[in-house]
């Protein structure tokens, strides 16, 4: 946290509250400038100032102390990275204009350049000017740790963490997480060694070729999985398949127009301009109006079966190796973005298939699950039809609130302050599940998926799951678990504790009287 005892505070802005704590740093506009000035030794705090952040600045946000955008929501990419880091983050600034050509961050008719210090206080969404000092937080604090001691023994509901590398896997255990909630595998294609093959696949022209590039994939995911299985052994890890659409792997549709327009001015017989002309058509082919709602999820793995076979091979095989090993791994393969049986169907048949290949080949089984991820009302509707061949569920609820609201989870901040000021919103529905809408498609969801499968194993894997009103309302719907970003999993913990106390208290009063 800052210490603002002694300090003269001039707050420049005031943002969403997206990942708590404190950052003190300086000022760097793009992920390339936080590597180079915070070095390898990251001596140098920088906090990284975007109008908004993209999976390409994910290098960047590794080295910065802390992120600060202009645009978006408690749901937002700046939003769910730094919560996963255990970063300071402030998102939505709308005060703050972002030029990232003119390298300046405008406010209150100030600017502030590259270099220039600023104090980000994540808890309340501040931006403040200049230095200010901290305060170091004690996660092993002995009080801490006595509380959840008396807690522990009341809670039913089970907790997991969201967690993409085995470095977030061990963190999340540390800080008691039983498994793995959400496993997101496009993180993992973003490394400077993977992202050439995932481009080279997305460009690729026919089936063959895809093949030929996911085939120089395939040895990356299967590594990142066994380092996975083994900080969680003993528990299960649940495991997305390609989420996002494609264009998100590419670069900007407007970076590339740019450097195909200098190249063709300067240097029009380069090779390179081919290439980027390439490029730019198939990022112009992929461009959707709506991404979101377009060419993403289980979409993609029905297009490109080749994607899902690959993606379902690396898992396995993973599985099989640490199996040998003598870990005891579960892994939960999840389908996402289905809305109907025929495409749960579909992507389930391909896992399993692929699965008793890799089990016949290497004369090894384990036990798994294939499931789907709940983020569209249609799917909570028909839940009962899905469950036929959906062996777990787990509700996505940064992007089912969206959908059910119609809200943009980026762009909701251009119209929150006023809902909550003028009482049609009492909070924010993407970082407190809204219980009258999204909350009774769980339940319907839950309860008709459950008629068709008894036992049907339920969780919730959004951002949700580590704020303690919507952990409270998860253990009345009776789920299994909810699953959030590490460094809240204590916070779960403690409010799913209260949840069942708080129960066991009303039925003893009730016994009394």
């Amino acid at each position: 946290r800052l210490d603002e005892k002694h300090a003269k505070v001039e707050v420049l802005a005031t943002g969403l509250p997206a990942s708590p704590g404190a950052a003190v740093g300086q000022i760097v506009f793009t992920a390339d400038e936080a590597v180079e000035k915070a070095g390898h030794d990251r001596k140098t705090p920088v906090i990284l100032v975007r109008a908004e952040t993209t999976p390409e600045d994910i290098h960047g946000m590794e080295v910065a102390i802390g992120i600060l955008t202009s645009r978006g929501g408690m749901t937002s990419h700046a939003a769910v990275v730094t919560r996963g880091m255990g970063k300071c983050c402030v998102a939505g600034a709308g005060d703050i204009e972002v030029v990232e050509k003119a390298r300046e961050m405008r406010v209150k008719g100030q600017v502030f350049k590259e270099g220039d210090w600023i104090s980000l206080d994540g808890t309340t969404g501040r931006v403040m000017k200049g230095k200010l000092n901290t305060v170091a937080a004690k996660p092993d604090d002995p009080e801490l740790m006595k509380l959840m001691s008396w807690a522990e023994p009341f809670r039913k509901l089970g907790v997991r963490a969201n967690a993409d590398i085995p470095r977030d896997a061990i963190q999340a255990r540390a800080f008691g997480a039983e498994g793995i909630g959400l496993c997101r595998t496009e993180h993992m294609f973003f490394g400077e060694d993977r992202i050439k093959h995932m481009r080279a696949m997305i460009l690729a022209g026919n089936e063959k070729d895809r093949r030929a590039a996911l085939k120089k994939l395939l040895p990356m995911q299967r590594s990142d999985f066994i380092g996975v299985f083994r900080a969680m052994d003993g528990f299960p890890v649940t495991i997305r398949t390609l989420d996002p659409p494609l264009h998100e792997f590419l670069p900007r549709r407007e970076d590339l127009m740019v450097e195909v327009a200098v190249l063709e001015a300067t240097k029009p017989r380069s090779p390179k301009l081919k290439e980027l002309k390439a490029l730019l058509r198939r990022v112009e082919e992929l461009h959707e109006f709506n991404p979101m709602l377009g060419h993403r999820g289980c979409r993609l793995g029905i297009t490109y079966p080749e994607i899902t076979e690959m993606q379902a091979r690396a898992i396995f095989e993973a599985a099989v190796t640490v199996a040998k090993e003598g870990v005891k791994v579960f892994p939960e393969v999840m389908i996402p973005l289905t809305a109907t049986l025929k495409e749960m169907a579909n992507q389930g048949a391909i896992v399993r298939r692929v699965a008793e290949e890799v089990f016949k080949e290497k004369e090894t089984k384990v036990d798994y699950l294939v499931g789907t991820m709940i983020e569209l009302p249609r799917a909570a509707l028909v839940a009962d039809e899905i469950a036929k061949e959906a062996e777990f569920f787990s509700f996505g609820t940064n992007d089912l609130t969206q959908t059910t609201f119609g809200f943009s989870r980026d762009d909701i901040n251009k119209v929150l302050p006023t809902y909550l000021e003028e009482g049609i919103l009492k909070q924010d529905p993407f970082a407190a599940l809204d219980r009258e809408g999204v909350g009774q498609l769980i339940r319907i969801a839950t309860e008709r998926g459950r008629k068709t499968r008894p036992g049907l194993k339920v969780g919730i894997c959004g951002e949700h799951g580590g704020e303690p009103s919507s952990v409270e309302f998860c253990h009345h719907v009776g789920l299994n678990y909810v699953s959030c970003s590490p460094f809240r999993v204590l916070t779960a913990r403690l409010a799913a504790a209260q949840a069942a106390a708080s129960d066991k208290l009303k039925v003893e009063g009730g016994r009394t009287k």
